[in-house]
């Protein structure tokens, strides 16, 4: 389990969602680097997609994630 704590909560877009795998990018004009995120982390109910272009408020973590610099913990669409 992710210690919550220690993330930051920012607002954003997706800006691509992979859901034949599961995971996406969020970008954020207060972040200077993409994030990574996985199905697991959003916060809805039934079957947990995004897309392109949507709106969001997610928390983040430092942390090396395939490429990326942080891992978003939780996803609010």
């Amino acid at each position: 389990m992710s210690d919550t704590t220690s993330a930051e909560v920012f607002t954003g877009r997706v800006l691509e969602w992979h859901s034949e795998m599961g995971w996406g990018v969020l970008v954020s004009e207060d972040l200077p680097d993409p994030v990574w995120a996985h199905f697991s982390v959003v916060q809805a109910e039934g079957y947990r997609e995004l897309t392109a272009g949507q709106s969001v408020t997610f928390s983040a973590e430092q942390a090396e994630q395939d490429g990326y610099r942080r891992r978003a913990v939780s996803v609010w669409p």
